[in-house]
């Protein structure tokens, strides 16, 4: 049975052009509603079209669950990571609610996205998706010449795709209201808050109908988008795919432990000796000053990389991300906040350089590889002050912690902590430090890296103090070799372990120094006095190594007894102490009191809230509220000015009853909409007055003239003030209807062309007579 045959299979490239809508028609005709294909979702013909066109057969899940919610309507706050699918998830239902062009209305559909390139990129899919629908798309981008964006207003777009500044900034120039917007889509939510978008999209959002439907997309959810979401959404609906399965099925965890020196030493093993070459890597460091490093050792090893951070030039973060996007370099080095956005389908391997402090972040980090049924590797580097948080982490995802024993086994342990052998790491250590003698900018680097990792501490999270004592009796530290990366026998380890905890009986006085020394004899008298006392302490040592074994085995076999009933205890007991009732008369007093202080008359007083909004709450069921409690979940800064601006001056709100932000002086270079924003002063100038004094446009008539525009005008027009646009101006005068009227200014304008012409052509007249004479 071929693909073509089977029910949401159908392979557009496959088709004739002639006889493509024909099939896709039957497609939908004979598909049942319980298939898993778009065509169950009732899509209209033309949406229908692109979406097979573009070579989508199944949807994904985040497409299943989001798109009949949003074609009944709802407001939605999705939480989807990059490369699920997300951009189909709103632009299907954009289609289907928009229907087709209507040049005269304006625009209907609004996505605004925090960078750029994920602006272009949305644009791109509105193209290819929304192919047969006619829909007219414009994008709106900060850098970009706004004359062109005034031009692109003008022709009224049925979708605008824009960045929250630059959009802002033409509604306050052109003055538009936004009265038309059906429907708006947050693109990565969670990123424009983070960026400092806030005040401009309240801005935006009081601007629009209240009949809007809107959506969130978000791969995290701190707490600042779900104070936005209740406010500024109608009974959203969360949809999260992350709850049941934490962690991807196909990946692999892989825990390496070693000390803080150690870490780059352990990275390079990994990237030169485990990890193949022809593999896409990701590297998560937490600072931009690590990432730095990082790609400057990588560069003296010869390993091909690039890097993301966010205070990197917008263009220089575009030619990064499309290096490794494109397959140039294997290695990108990455901080969480730079990480968002990036759409990196097909990745083998996540390196965490840092081990995260939250569980909820490393499932983050984790979850970009082993996606759509792929295999993947994540390999965590974790040192002696990350290991508290190594235990949060399996106790959050419900795993047991297995710490490979010291002498190594021979059987592949699943998600076990241990070490990479001691001579691949002193090998890459030996380099290291080789590089660093000859290279004052790595000195310097590394300095720098140490500042802002002391710097990045101070800010990180606390692990939870029963991870912290748990940890010291675990003894993390004499974990064994990784079984699938042990190259030597388990005898020479075991030899190695023991020289590693090998402990000299002799002190700082005696080492190196003379046996007819003074320090040597006194510490000689001193260890043979209480030579007895070292000899028991060691010997209770063994014996709680032994002891915890035994108590272990012993847990393991208890058996459960059956437990006894109230009548089986009042008769062996005669006499039963409980803990005391209260009794109704001291109730009854409590209650008398309470009333007394209550001045308010119960009878025909009318509370804030219903009766029974306790025990409502308490009944609901996958609640907006109670779900993105669950899911939030904040992103440390990667450099220390938005370190500075996450832990600014605070202050109690009394109407609030929380701590906010005290900002220094808000209103300064500040002008005030009418919905009541602060946005900045220079929102508001004259250029788009010059703009239309320039470009000679009536507002009114402007989207009138271009309808009635033959097609060939069409395709010549452009908006820049060029060489092509004046080139083509000239071609469209030539197009036009000779019938025409003629304004009072072109026929002056013919009649001096006309005038100049005749003029030249006398010339070369009165030239020719004289040479014939």
């Amino acid at each position: 049975m071929k693909n073509s045959d089977l029910v949401g299979f159908a392979d557009p490239n496959a088709v004739s052009d002639d006889g493509e809508d024909d099939e896709i028609a039957n497609i939908k005709k004979k598909v049942s509603k319980k298939s898993g294909g778009f065509q169950s979702m009732a899509l209209s013909f033309p949406v229908l079209k692109g979406v097979l066109k573009r070579g989508y057969k199944i949807p994904t899940p985040i497409q299943r669950k989001t798109i009949p919610l949003l074609l009944e309507g709802r407001d939605v706050v999705a939480m989807a990571r990059t490369g699920s699918g997300k951009t189909a998830c709103f632009l299907i239902p954009l289609f289907e609610k928009l229907k087709v062009r209507q040049a005269k209305t304006g625009a209907r559909g609004l996505i605004l996205s925090p960078t750029r390139e994920l602006a272009l990129q949305t644009l791109k899919f509105i193209k290819e998706l929304g192919k047969f629908t006619g829909l007219k798309a414009a994008v709106i981008l900060g850098g970009d010449s706004m004359d062109n964006q005034f031009s692109a207003i003008h022709g009224n777009p049925d979708i605008i795709v824009a960045t929250p500044g630059r959009f802002l900034h033409i509604c306050v120039e052109m003055d538009l209201q936004l009265k038309n917007i059906e429907y708006i889509v947050f693109d990565e939510a969670d990123r424009l808050f983070e960026m400092g978008f806030g005040e401009q999209i309240q801005e935006i959002v009081n601007r629009l109908p209240e009949s809007r439907q809107t959506l969130l997309f978000s791969a995290t959810l701190p707490k600042v988008l779900v104070d936005f979401a209740k406010a500024g959404l109608s009974d959203p609906v969360l949809v999260r795919l992350d709850v049941e399965s934490k962690i991807p099925e196909g990946l692999t965890l892989s825990f390496i432990t070693c000390r803080p020196e150690e870490k780059l030493a352990v990275l390079l093993s990994l990237l030169k000796k485990i990890i193949k070459p022809e593999s896409q890597t990701i590297v998560f460091a937490e600072t931009m000053h690590h990432v730095e490093y990082i790609h400057q050792i990588l560069d003296k090893a010869g390993i091909s990389n690039t890097f993301i951070y966010s205070n990197l030039d917008p263009s220089a973060r575009k030619i990064n991300a499309a290096k490794f996007q494109i397959g140039k370099v294997k290695v990108l080095i990455v901080t969480d906040v730079a990480a968002r956005g990036i759409d990196i389908p097909h990745l083998d391997c996540v390196i965490n350089f840092n081990f995260p402090a939250k569980s909820k972040l490393f499932i983050h980090r984790v979850g970009r590889c082993a996606r759509a049924g792929r295999a993947g590797t994540a390999y965590n580097i974790v040192s002696t002050d990350e290991y508290p948080y190594l235990l949060d982490l399996h106790l959050f995802l419900g795993r047991p912690l297995t710490i490979v024993p010291t002498a190594g086994t021979a059987e592949n342990m699943e998600s076990a902590v241990g070490k990479l052998p001691q001579a691949m790491i002193e090998e890459e250590l030996t380099e290291l430090i080789n590089w660093h003698n000859t290279s004052t900018d790595l000195i310097n680097m590394q300095k720098v890296s140490n500042n802002a990792y002391q710097q990045y501490i101070r800010s990180r999270p606390g692990a939870s103090a029963e991870s912290v004592k748990r940890i010291k009796e675990l003894r993390i530290n004499e974990a064994g070799i990784l079984p699938q990366y042990a190259d030597i026998p388990h005898a020479a380890a075991d030899i190695i372990a023991r020289m590693k905890n090998y402990r000299p009986q002799g002190t700082i006085f005696e080492i190196g120094t003379k046996t007819n020394s003074t320090d040597y004899k006194v510490m000689k008298v001193k260890r043979t006095f209480h030579k007895e006392n070292i000899h028991n302490f060691h010997k209770k040592m063994e014996e709680r190594k032994t002891d915890k074994i035994n108590t272990a085995s012993e847990l393991s076999q208890k058996v459960d007894l059956p437990s006894s009933n109230a009548e089986e205890i009042n008769a062996a007991f005669s006499t039963v102490v409980v803990p005391k009732k209260r009794s109704s008369d001291s109730l009854y007093k409590i209650s008398k009191k309470k009333k007394r202080l209550t001045k308010r008359d119960e009878e025909y007083y009318i509370p804030y809230s219903a009766p029974d909004k306790h025990t409502e709450e308490g009944l609901a069921v996958n609640t907006f509220a109670t779900e993105a409690d669950k899911a939030q979940m904040d992103l440390t800064a990667d450099n220390e000015e938005a370190r500075h601006l996450q832990t600014q001056l605070k202050k109690w709100d009394r109407k609030k009853k929380k701590m906010v932000t005290v900002e220094r002086d808000p209103k300064a270079k500040k002008i005030r909409t009418e919905s009541g924003v602060w946005i900045p002063a220079t929102y508001k100038t004259n250029r788009y007055n010059v703009w239309k004094e320039k470009s000679k446009i009536d507002e009114n008539n402007s989207e009138d003239d271009s309808e009635e525009e033959p097609s060939q005008i069409k395709n010549l027009r452009t908006t820049a003030n060029t060489h092509w646009a004046r080139h083509n101006q000239k071609l469209k005068d030539k197009v036009k209807i000779r019938n025409e009227l003629k304004r009072p200014e072109q026929v002056l304008k013919a009649r001096q062309l006309l005038e100049k012409k005749r003029q030249k052509s006398g010339r070369r007249k009165g030239q020719k007579n004289r040479k014939k004479h």
